[in-house]
């Protein structure tokens, strides 16, 4: 009994960290343009659930904004915000006061529950999906994703996903 016990909690542990293929989606950033996840097959895209109102998101930014620099047509940022409570306005100052180099996309929710399934939403809340449309990776702010939001974690993670195939392996 207690082998099928073991043998249960090890399938379900292994079926919960299974690749998923990233709900697709189609939202208007705070300038009126339509961003389509599928657009971005090809590159790496960071999809970012967040509030302008949320100090944990205002302290992200930058390292969002670093790395879409950084990797430049390799990595694609969308940052989606929730309204309410936030709104276009609230939306677009946050942009501005944050410099953004990146989309900020307005939801009504439904994209946010179709990836957190969910209505407990903690943010920010980060999706690594790579190039085939598959998610790699899912953080949300705290303690256990400190290096993610805070430290070299993020980079070393997208890095994996540009590997040439094999050479992630032999590191």
């Amino acid at each position: 009994m207690k082998r099928v016990l073991m043998l249960l909690c090890a399938a379900t542990l292994l079926f919960a960290q299974a690749p998923k293929r990233a709900p697709s989606f189609c939202l208007a950033d705070t300038t009126g343009q339509w961003r389509d996840l599928v657009d971005y097959r090809g590159k790496i895209v960071l999809v970012e659930f967040m509030q302008t109102t949320c100090p944990h998101c205002a302290a992200f930014a930058p390292k969002l904004a670093a790395i879409q620099q950084k990797y430049g047509g390799k990595v694609q940022v969308l940052s989606v915000a929730i309204t309410p409570p936030d709104n276009p306005q609230t939306m677009m100052e946050f942009a501005k006061g944050q410099n953004l180099n990146y989309p900020l996309l307005i939801d009504m929710g439904q994209v946010a529950f179709s990836y957190v399934r969910s209505p407990n939403l903690h943010f920010p809340h980060l999706y690594l999906v790579d190039r085939d449309g598959t998610i790699r990776g899912n953080w949300e702010e705290g303690p256990l994703a400190k290096d993610i939001f805070e430290g070299e974690g993020l980079t070393k993670e997208i890095d994996k996903l540009l590997a040439p195939s094999g050479s992630a392996a032999k590191k």
